[in-house]
């Protein structure tokens, strides 16, 4: 078994906020990041493929193709964005990077493996000091 990794970027903002909650338990809990007027972050998306190499081209997986699956399913949605308000599968889900890396595994997932390797993990950097792992479920 190998691993292979491919690093995009993108730039989106956000509000945290629970609409459950009052407005001081949202400035309680979030912060900052609970702001009415928004705010952003330049995302690293890190995506890790694992299988096997194919003896005719030496990869698990083309990343040329990885980087295209990415920016066309994940990036191109996200990037610029408001992920409160404009991506479609993020609408009424609460976008902490948490929940944004498990909706990117499952888009990425299934086409990974339509290309014969196997989704390892995604990191997804919000800060300098702040980022997730996913492994999937």
């Amino acid at each position: 078994m190998i691993y292979i990794t491919r690093r995009e970027r993108f730039n989106a903002a956000h509000k945290l906020y629970n609409e459950n909650w009052s407005t001081d338990k949202n400035d309680e809990v979030f912060g900052k990041c609970a702001n009415a007027n928004w705010h952003g972050h330049n995302f690293d998306l890190i995506v890790t493929v694992k299988g096997e190499v194919n003896p005719d081209t030496g990869f698990v997986m083309n990343l040329k193709e990885l980087s295209q699956i990415i920016k066309d399913e994940v990036i191109e949605k996200v990037d610029h964005k408001n992920l409160n308000l404009d991506v479609d599968f993020m609408l009424g889900k609460l976008p902490s990077t948490e929940i944004l890396a498990m909706e990117f595994w499952k888009i990425l997932a299934p086409l990974v493996t339509e290309k014969g390797a196997t989704l390892h993990y995604i990191k997804l950097i919000e800060t300098e000091n702040n980022y997730v792992e996913y492994y999937g479920d």
